[in-house]
């Protein structure tokens, strides 16, 4: 079975999905991030690559994510890129994921595309208050990617904000379950969890 996990930019996606490994056996699960998906931009200069806005649904090569989901599904291995956000390109290594009963798809625009929501057998929404998104957001970007907070600050109210809802909020109306709190709401999460274990024995 296929999962898609979206929401926006710093919702607690990573820690549903982190919860939900914890939960299942080991080995059972194999997480695809839609972030290794962003096209490259190795070909463009140093600014235009940084000024690029990676919050919209033309900044992904969905071509290429489904026809990874779909060899997942078939139960072959993919090669899933490597995309480094401190040079904004593809790098040339890949990371092999094999198939395993449980393919989480995480992503901010996971719900967006047609065909890709139309391969996924469960779509999650994860839902946070937007303050507690930008803490989230500076938090991070400022250690791993070597943002400013300025540059951060200016990127979310020209960008992350007004992206988020035009192309991620509107996709709540396709989720089969909403998770409102983030990564904090523990009932959600477990009863996440409850029904892919049922899915699970069924299969």
């Amino acid at each position: 079975m296929i999962i898609g996990i979206a929401g926006g930019t710093g919702s607690g996606k990573t820690t549903v999905v982190r919860k939900i490994i914890e939960s299942l056996p080991e080995g059972s699960v194999a997480v695809v991030s839609q972030d290794s998906y962003y096209k490259d931009s190795s070909h463009l200069p140093w600014e235009q690559r940084r000024a690029q806005n990676f919050d919209e649904p033309r900044a992904f090569d969905w071509e290429l994510l489904y026809k990874h989901l779909a060899l997942l599904r078939e139960g072959r291995a993919i090669d899933e890129p490597v995309y480094d956000y401190t040079t904004c390109s593809r790098l040339s290594k890949t990371v092999r994921i094999e198939p395993r009963p449980v393919i989480i798809l995480e992503g901010i625009m996971a719900l967006v595309d047609p065909s890709i929501r139309a391969i996924l057998d469960m779509k999650v929404f994860v839902d946070a208050d937007s303050d507690e998104r930008l803490i989230r957001v500076l938090r991070r970007d400022v250690v791993e990617r070597g943002r400013t907070i300025e540059d951060l600050i200016n990127r979310y109210q020209t960008i992350i904000k007004p992206m988020h809802n035009l192309h991620i909020e509107p996709t709540k109306a396709y989720a089969d379950l909403i998770v409102p709190q983030g990564g904090s709401n523990s009932v959600a999460i477990n009863v996440l969890k409850e029904f892919i274990q049922h899915l699970l024995i069924k299969k």
